[in-house]
């Protein structure tokens, strides 16, 4: 079969004892993370991250490696996003709950914690100095690596665990060092969206416009990976909000930027 076959049909596998074959396992690894074929099928990253979330116990632990691999090789295909960038991921209790939120027998085992360090990876491998303001209440003092793998990343941003969520506190740190910025990206469950109306105006769209008047032609994304009917930034020009979750978020940031 055809690598993305390969790809989707490991629990296919399992089920039908192909891994108890000698030397399967080792053939099914090298093949996943064969380089040589990554570049000609060019597989996205949350496509693999859904794929490593889904292999089941059967599945041997040296095939979900050879996944993992695969996902990190495949973040060199993210879009680059040049300039002054700010990623916000939400670490608030509820974005440990599963991205496509719970379904009876279809709630994934990915998680909105891994969606938020998968878009903070993304941005950090392709702009090395891009800043993470990793949020809750307020801003989280939390350094993440760009050359740590995705899975270390999302330890580190769900180990924190906090409570409610205030999405315009990374703005507002942003303002109060009168950072100079080109693209800010949040990301949450938009469980969060507390301050959906302050004299006419959420507390979002007031820092942003504090910000906009020291950076003119700054865009905002906001990613809300469980949308619900209220968002924070009211859409223009300037501002993209994005509902739910998928590969083409990445092109969609980079060309809104």
């Amino acid at each position: 079969m055809g690598w993305q076959a390969l790809r989707m049909n490991l629990n296919t596998l399992a089920r039908n004892g192909a891994f108890d074959v000698k030397g399967v396992t080792d053939a099914v690894a090298a093949r996943l993370a064969d380089r040589d074929a990554l570049r000609k099928v060019r597989p996205l990253p949350y496509q693999l991250m859904m794929a490593l979330g889904s292999a089941g116990d059967g599945v041997p632990l040296k095939v979900q490696a050879a996944l993992e691999e695969a996902l990190e090789l495949s973040l060199r295909g993210v879009p680059k996003v040049p300039g002054r960038i700010v990623v916000c991921p939400d670490v608030s209790g509820s974005m440990g709950s599963p991205a496509t939120g719970y379904r009876k027998g279809a709630s994934s085992k990915v998680r909105c914690i891994d969606v938020a360090a998968l878009v903070a990876a993304a941005m950090l491998r392709s702009n090395r100095e891009a800043r993470v303001l990793p949020f809750e209440q307020s801003v989280v003092k939390l350094t993440l690596e760009a050359n740590a793998r995705i899975a270390v990343n999302a330890a580190k941003l769900a180990a924190v665990g906090g409570g409610g969520t205030n999405v315009s506190a990374p703005l507002a740190l942003l303002n109060a060092e009168r950072a100079a910025v080109d693209l800010v990206v949040i990301v949450s469950d938009n469980e969060s969206w507390v301050d959906a109306s302050r004299r006419g105006s959420t507390a979002t769209m007031e820092e942003w416009t504090k910000l906009k008047r020291r950076n003119p032609d700054a865009r905002l994304v906001c990613i809300d990976i469980q949308p619900y009917a209220t968002t924070q930034a009211v859409e223009r020009e300037d501002i993209l909000n994005v509902g739910g979750f998928s590969d083409m978020v990445f092109e969609m940031i980079s060309a809104f930027a």
